[in-house]
């Protein structure tokens, strides 16, 4: 029955081919209102489609069971929907028996549909994806970073953090804001019916490909008899031209049979040793004395990416067996397509990265004494000499400033007697710099990031007598600030109460504030020598902690740049949806020329709307950059650190938690076992081993098993 004044959506293709022979429609019947057009089977009769549907002919030859497909398309089946380039035009408007009309001197699509039918007709055309190029619709964008992050303790991280607190807080209080929207809005929206069938519609979308491709393959069985059997003649002559053939069989057989899986399993057993040294190395890097002490890889940049490296190394056999089982089944299946965008974006990273290590170490192995050289005239020029030119300077009334003499001597002597001992630490040293540099060289054959990693850890050991001279400095600029403020409140008759934590009055005696007084005199004047030594050690720190957050910086694009994702985004776009939208179309366009039969019956009734797939925002794509760039900037660029910087506390380094949290986002919270891995191998031998016994010796009757790939069952297409 129909439902005036209803609105029935007509899913129709936009790639099908327009002709103007006849064809029957081939889809699903979501409900009265909503059907999806899949294939168009031309020159064909209803009849004869609709019991092809039913017994299962037009399912011969599917590689997979066509169970899987309905299953995907909300369990319902295949019907016929309707007719195009009927001979005999219609005379009233059915929604069980639609009527469409094309032309091959043009892609104008018609519907019958009157205007006094009670019924608007709403044709949505879409592509349809294409699966064997990895192409489909989705309504939720694809993630490219797994969501399996629990921030547990899998990879050794501790557990916290001021960043990690506000970013859990700000996620809170967004929850709890959207809790609240819900109390306060005025009507609250029950999902209409044509809301609810849109997943399942996107689906069958996602899966018309494969299913016309099917339907077209098998259209010239309808209404067929079956082929004779070959004469005796015709089987000697097939057998004389086979005899070659039976050679190349027999070869393939020994390699497969034979030479084949003693080549797996070679491989295998390989794979699993270097596993089980990875596995010792991991556990190595992530060892910690004690409970809340910092690991190896929380200290060290070579560390932190050798470990980056194993644990690529031990996702990726999981990846590929994952990624295998996608040959098992039908193209349509998109659950794994994330996952095959994150392995070949990893592959991709680990060969460029390997690409320029190896330009760039043997260029640093041709000239690693010219390097080393140059690398020890910049250490001497601006970590030694330049030092001591500004402590000398400091210590001589520095632009004009008088600072006091006999402190400001020293501090500058005591800073200079250390610069001096480092001095000889480093000429000491400074023969093992060409090897030392040599061995960087090498290790770049292990890709461009070992290298960075490497001199990153050795401008952190190079430069410890800077972070010493800005700890011991900061140290006494915030002891004598500290004292000073002390010494302020008992000047005006108060004390800090450090169990309330607040300032309270308190009487003092004439000499407390005599002595107090005077000692708030020196200090106060002494404070600015100090804080001249103190300024210029923390600005030298900062130096630092810049240059190796662009280091960092630099690792975190080579492990991390979706490159692979930014290659299909301008290749193929449709391969990373990003949601779907509805253009609404002129009707005009889309009428008929005169000629066509039922050119009479388009008019405003029907409306034409184009289904398109939005692409990937690039915004999504390198959406950990921006996390790692606010975290970075609420790290150092934040009141509290400026707090830190002008009371003297010590300003540490942002932990590797956060800083290596994107390079790891491709990589599961938790690593497959040992014991798992061999599980999941051979399990994935014996599955594909069992498909190639079952494959070679029921081959030749594959059509005659049809019916067991559960259509029969389900009756597709009964009416």
């Amino acid at each position: 029955m129909v439902t005036h004044n209803g609105l029935m959506r007509v899913f129709w293709p936009s790639d099908v081919a327009h002709s103007s022979h006849s064809g029957v429609l081939v889809g699903w019947r979501n409900s009265n209102l909503d059907v999806l057009v899949a294939a168009v089977l031309r020159d064909v009769e209803v009849r004869a489609v609709e019991n092809a549907l039913r017994v299962g002919t037009l399912f011969r030859g599917s590689k997979y069971p066509f169970v899987r497909i309905l299953d995907r398309c909300g369990q319902s089946p295949l019907q016929v929907l309707g007719t195009v380039n009927p001979s005999n035009p219609p005379t009233a408007f059915n929604p069980n028996a639609l009527v469409a009309s094309t032309s091959s001197s043009s892609r104008q699509l018609q519907i019958f549909c009157p205007e006094g039918s009670g019924v608007m007709i709403q044709a949505v055309l879409f592509d349809r994806p294409d699966p064997t190029r990895m192409q489909y619709l989705s309504l939720d964008p694809i993630k490219l970073a797994l969501v399996d992050k629990e921030e547990a303790t899998s990879r050794g991280f501790p557990v916290g953090g001021p960043i990690n607190a506000e970013e859990e807080q700000e996620r809170q209080r967004k929850k709890v804001l959207v809790e609240k929207l819900k109390f306060h809005t005025v009507t609250r929206h029950v999902p209409t019916r044509k809301e609810v069938l849109l997943p399942t519609i996107i689906e069958q979308m996602n899966c018309c490909y494969e299913v016309s491709e099917l339907l077209q393959k098998n259209a010239h069985l309808i209404g067929t008899r079956p082929k004779r059997a070959l004469s005796v003649s015709e089987r000697v002559v097939e057998s004389a031209s086979t005899v070659w053939q039976y050679i190349w069989v027999a070869i393939w057989q020994f390699l497969t049979v034979w030479v084949y899986p003693v080549m797996v399993q070679l491989f295998t057993l390989g794979l699993m040793g270097h596993r089980i040294a990875g596995e010792g190395l991991l556990i190595l890097l992530d060892w910690r004395p004690l409970a809340n002490s910092l690991a190896l890889k929380d200290v060290s940049a070579t560390a932190q990416q050798v470990d980056i490296r194993l644990q690529q190394f031990c996702y990726w056999p999981i990846q590929y067996i994952t990624l295998n089982k996608r040959k098992n089944d039908w193209q349509s299946i998109t659950n794994s397509h994330p996952e095959y965008i994150r392995f070949f974006n990893s592959l991709w990273l680990v060969a460029n990265d390997v690409i320029i290590g190896i330009a760039l170490g043997s260029y640093i192995i041709e000239n690693h004494q010219y390097v080393a050289s140059t690398v020890d005239e910049i250490l001497n020029t601006y970590a030694i000499r330049a030092l001591e030119q500004m402590l000398q300077w400091l210590m001589a009334w520095p632009a004009g400033l008088k600072l006091n003499t006999e402190l400001s001597k020293f501090l500058g002597d005591l800073f200079l007697w250390v610069i001096e001992y480092w001095r000889d630490i480093m000429w000491t040293l400074r023969p093992f710099l060409p090897g030392v540099v040599y061995f960087i060289g090498f290790s770049s054959f292990a890709g461009a990031t070992m290298p960075i990693a490497l001199f990153s850890d050795l401008v952190s050991l190079l430069t410890l007598h800077i972070y010493s001279f800005y700890v011991a400095s900061a140290r006494i600029y915030h002891w004598q600030l500290s004292i000073i403020i002390s010494l302020f409140h008992l000047f005006r008759g108060k004390k800090r109460n450090v169990l309330r934590f607040r300032i309270d009055s308190c009487d003092y005696d004439l000499d407390q504030l005599l002595i107090g007084t005077i000692l708030f005199t020196v200090l106060f004047f002494l404070l600015p020598t100090v804080f001249v030594f103190y300024l210029t050690f923390a600005s030298a720190r900062m130096a630092i902690i810049v240059l190796k957050a662009g280091l960092d910086t630099l690792l975190a694009c080579l492990n991390h740049f979706p490159l692979f994702a930014v290659m299909l985004r301008i290749k193929d776009s449709r391969r990373l949806p990003g949601g779907i939208r509805f253009e609404l179309h002129d009707t005009q366009i889309h009428t008929a020329s005169p000629s066509q039969p039922i050119s009479t019956s388009i008019g405003p009734s029907t409306s034409y709307i184009y289904l398109r797939s939005i692409p990937l925002p690039l915004r999504a794509m390198f959406n950990e950059y921006f996390q790692l760039a606010a975290r970075i900037r609420k790290h150092y660029v934040s009141p509290a650190v400026m707090l830190c910087l002008v009371t003297g506390k010590f300003v540490p380094p942002i932990h590797r938690k956060n800083l290596y949290s994107l390079q790891y986002s491709m990589l599961p919270a938790r690593r497959a076992s040992i014991a798992e891995l061999w599980e999941r191998i051979t399990a994935a031998g014996e599955e594909g081993e069992g498909k190639g016994k079952s494959g070679g010796m029921n081959g030749h009757g594959h059509h005659g098993r049809k019916g067991s790939n559960g259509w029969n069952g389900r009756r597709t297409g009964g009416h």
